[in-house]
């Protein structure tokens, strides 16, 4: 990767819809070249898809939360079946297995509390291996995704 794949990885980022002419022309290329610098860059899997950012107030979803899950087994199949039942639940919107106190933070995106405690009591904590979990509501949004920081390159030796 050279800093002209880095920029377009920073353009993308920042705007998914640009068109190719566009990302040519901030780049000083022809179209045809930036379009082969970006289908290599989908191959090589720095680009893994194109997504729409949804307003989620708009669409009804006003509460949003952070539960914090501790399970009671550590084995592979118990973490893979909990993995599993998470991917199936719509309201979740990521969720990370983490060090620490906790084996899991979940984020999800719900109507309102009364969904909230739907969910964590129906779906989340009716979880078989479940030892712990505790809710925590977020106040605000201070910072969404924005894309990842890009680590500087160097021209040579980059690929």
């Amino acid at each position: 990767m050279d800093n002209v794949d880095r920029n377009i990885l920073e353009m993308l980022q920042l705007n998914a819809r640009i068109s190719n002419a566009e990302l040519a022309r901030a780049n000083n290329m022809a179209a045809s070249s930036m379009l082969d610098r970006v289908r290599r860059l989908e191959e090589r899997g720095y680009i893994k898809g194109y997504t729409t950012k949804l307003d989620k107030k708009k669409l009804g979803l006003s509460v949003e939360a952070i539960v914090m899950i501790c399970l009671d087994r550590h084995e592979a199949g118990s973490i893979d079946e909990f993995e599993d039942k998470i991917r199936a639940i719509p309201e979740v919107t990521a969720c990370w297995h983490i060090a620490g106190r906790y084996d899991y933070a979940v984020h999800v995106s719900v109507r309102d509390i009364e969904h909230l405690g739907e969910l964590v009591k129906h779906n989340l904590g009716a979880n078989p291996g479940i030892e712990k979990q505790e809710t925590f509501l977020t106040l605000s949004t201070v910072k969404e995704d924005s894309g990842i920081a890009l680590p500087e390159t160097t021209e040579r030796g980059s690929k």
